[in-house]
């Protein structure tokens, strides 16, 4: 018999929760009020904490906590005094993005088990051994993987001790997760740090093919993938909807708890989803996991859909508007059907979590003991008993040399107050069986209250609060910086001999077909520098490896860590590139330390003053790009489905590598965003203007060893009027301190926006 699959549910506040334990869940995840990924949610307090892990651990459920944005150098103080606080309690496990944290709490807090977020499109073998480097024991795989891919990685992770989690049910981003920049470029929300404001589920003008929802997918639903979900050998099956309520999550949870017993037990599962369709919905696909991308992802509104699903089986007709643009009668009672039983519903699971308590349990501790016998306290707990004694006997405080006073309640409450911060509070101290006037050391107090402890929270060992060491700010050594740039077509090779600027050519995210062409293109061309894109799947990550055997290039950028894997086994000089979401030292020193990184893109969500305080680490590189079109999302699914029509129904390998188009989309506000399809490449949205900051390099002097331009062709509104030759010459120009170059830039790239350096996240 295989081992039974996790069933993970989120809990985005305290009855939602109370909601997953009721419905069967064996694992639960939570945000805090801070530092996690879902920002809109209530979430909970860290007082609230202890008692939800005493609740949930009482009715054989794990908790996971979510730490799964990226940190800011400000936030970091705070970050490491919560690390401190969570590693003295009994949690599962920390989900988490940021690679500063990965470091911390991999260097600081061994005790903490430490998961991948979704957020770091984990998505090929590489990115496996580069977790398993950082000490992660679980993941949480990308959700554009197939089974196949889900099978392949799921073996690999095995090798590695680490776990696999799989989102099945609930809302889908149509955007690689961690790769999305939509909201917070158009709107100051990034994603990243858990405020995205979901732009993509925005309305539009119709577009050509007819459609008002053009980025807006279905949501996510496995439900009848159970059984090779358990061959791949996936440990957990992940449900979405920390913004979600109650009812919902206790829905959702209990219609998979009866899917999963009904497939263990009787070897079948049921057809029957209705229960899930009872409640919040955009209708379901299954389309990531069966590797079957094509049109019938997308759904043409962002509205729950279950009224009108049931109009639609119920009366077998489409629902119209009539003329007052009013739902039409069978829509109206399916709706009214529908609210009847989720009140059912609200008022059930109302009542059932309202006798579930997340209060901490009373301890009662009792004292005794004589002169020269060891001191023993007994501590009663609603479930269990037990006894711990002191090392060392009383003593007569009279016969104490130290002077300190004797034993008393004010001096217990005193050293046992680290109790009330566990699952338990002290409600009873009795020192009626201890005789007065005795003394014993201090730190014997303390060995006695870790021993409690270390019984409280499951025997296990008590962690000594962390100073981390504060990093310390290099001293300012003059830095001239150089320019570097970004090319992706062999016209563009003539740069080669207009500079001496670092020139970096992009790889596809597909090109195991073009491994040779690609061979030779670097071997002929001595000067160009390997970039690879954030996603290689498969193959795809296979064949960039064996470029990189054939190759063997002296230097490479890389958004991709399982990349950054194969280059430090390669020992090949690698810099981290923009889409790594590097904003903090730790993040840096990560790199360098656990992966001989030899330098990094600092992310451009993040502004001027957030930047300057970062903290590089010695003989390391600095890069920051000032001049790019801004990427938005990078998405599997066909933009063209849904905007300018495309003749083929499904995303296949073929397409991937062969199409070639662009097309755009403009919402509401009338701003437009440019979509890109190069070949062998992932469909691409871009911001209305490109990026240009030429303040950062006066504003932040002697930090960046170089400032970066994308030279790609990339269409936006965005107009430059001057040849590449003559842009490198200028930004060059602007490096040395020419004082005409800032006008001439501006002048020759325009329009153009800066907003993320000014506003930061």
């Amino acid at each position: 018999m295989k081992k039974e699959i996790e069933l993970l549910a989120p809990g985005g506040d305290v009855d939602s929760i109370k909601a997953a334990i009721l419905a069967g869940a064996n694992a639960v995840y939570c945000g805090l009020d801070r530092f996690n990924a879902r920002s809109q949610a209530k979430n909970i307090g860290l007082k609230e904490l202890n008692g939800i892990l005493r609740l949930a651990h009482k009715n054989n459920c794990e908790v996971f906590l979510t730490l799964n944005i990226i940190i800011v150098e400000k936030e970091i103080p705070a970050l490491i005094e919560l690390l401190n606080k969570l590693a003295k309690t009994s949690l599962d496990g920390i989900i988490i993005q940021d690679l500063g944290v990965f470091y911390l709490i991999s260097k600081y807090f061994p005790s903490l088990n430490i998961h991948a977020s979704t957020q770091m499109t984990t998505h090929n073998e590489g990115q496996i051994k580069f977790l398993s480097k950082l000490n992660a024991t679980r993941v949480n795989l990308s959700r554009e993987l197939n089974i196949n891919e889900i099978t392949a990685l799921t073996s690999a992770a095995h090798k590695h001790n680490i776990l696999t989690e799989v989102f099945v049910h609930g809302s889908n981003c149509i955007s690689f997760s961690g790769l999305c920049y939509m909201s917070s470029v158009t709107g100051g929300n990034s994603g990243n740090r858990g405020q995205c404001s979901q732009p993509c589920r925005d309305e539009y003008l119709t577009t050509a093919e007819g459609k008002n929802f053009p980025l807006n997918i279905k949501d996510n639903s496995a439900f009848s993938d159970i059984s090779v979900l358990v061959d791949a050998g996936v440990d957990s099956v992940k449900i979405e909807g920390r913004i979600k309520k109650y009812h919902y999550v206790y829905t959702v949870v209990e219609t998979w708890r009866k899917q999963l017993q009904s497939f263990y037990v009787q070897q079948k599962l049921t057809g029957d989803n209705s229960n899930l369709r009872n409640v919040f919905n955009r209708d379901f696909s299954n389309s990531f996991l069966q590797g079957d991308v094509s049109r019938d992802i997308f759904i043409d509104s962002p509205r729950d859909n279950s009224a009108i699903h049931r109009a639609k089986v119920k009366f077998g007709a489409e629902v119209k508007f009539n003329a007052e643009a009013k739902w039409d009668k069978n829509l109206s009672i399916a709706k009214q059907e529908l609210y009847a039983i989720k009140t059912d519903i609200i008022m059930n699971v109302q009542e059932r979590i309202g006798q579930l308590s997340i209060e901490k349990a009373p301890l009662a501790i009792s004292l005794s003991g004589k002169e020269g016998e060891r001191l023993n306290v007994s501590v009663n707990t609603p479930e269990t008993s037990f006894i711990v004694l002191s090392d060392s006997t009383l003593v007569n405080v009279d016969t104490n040399k130290s002077n300190s006073g004797s034993i008393d309640n004010e001096l217990i409450l005193k050293r046992f107050k680290p109790l009330n911060d566990s699952e338990y509070f002290i409600e009873k101290l009795d020192l009626d069986g201890f005789q007065s006037d005795l003394f014993i050391p201090y730190k014997e107090l303390t060995l006695i209250k870790n021993k409690i402890l270390f019984e409280l929270n499951g025997r296990k060992e008590v962690v000594s609060h962390v100073d981390v060491p504060h990093l310390k700010k290099q001293d300012d050594k003059k830095i001239t910086p150089s320019l570097s740039l970004l090319i992706s077509s062999k016209e563009d090779l003539h740069l080669c001999d207009e500079t001496s600027a670092d020139i970096y050519f992009q790889l596809p995210n597909h090109f195991k077909n073009k491994l040779r062409q690609f061979v030779e293109l670097f071997t002929n061309n001595k000067r160009l520098i390997p970039w690879f894109p954030a996603v290689l799947i498969g193959e795809n990550y296979s064949a960039a490896v064996e470029f990189l055997q054939q190759v063997q290039p002296e230097r490479i950028v890389t958004n991709n860590t399982g990349i950054a894997y194969a280059a430090y086994e390669k020992d090949i000089s690698w810099i981290a590139g923009p889409y790594m979401n590097l904003v903090n030292s730790y993040s840096l020193l990560c790199l360098k330390e656990k992966f001989n990184c030899d330098g990094a893109f600092i992310s451009n969500e993040i502004n001027k003053s957030q930047i300057k305080i970062i903290k590089k680490p010695d003989n390391f590189k600095l890069t920051y790009s000032i001049s790019h079109p801004i990427v938005l999302m990078t998405t599997i699914a066909c933009m063209f489905h849904q905007v300018s029509g495309c003749k083929k129904n499904i995303v296949d390998d073929k397409c991937i590598q062969r199409c070639e188009k662009s097309s755009s989309i403009t919402n509401l506000k009338d701003v437009s965003y440019f979509i890109d399809k190069e070949k062998g490449g992932y469909h691409t949205v871009y911001n209305e203007t490109n990026f240009l900051n030429t303040d950062i390099v006066n504003d932040i002097p002697d930090i960046f060893s170089s400032f970066f331009i994308d030279l790609r062709d990339i269409k936006t509104n965005t107009q430059i009027d001057i040849d590449k030759a003559k842009i490198i010459k200028l930004f060059e120009e602007h490096l040395r301190g020419g004082s005409d170059s800032i006008n001439a830039l501006k002048q020759n790239i325009y329009p153009s926006t800066s907003t993320q350096y000014r506003k930061g996240i």
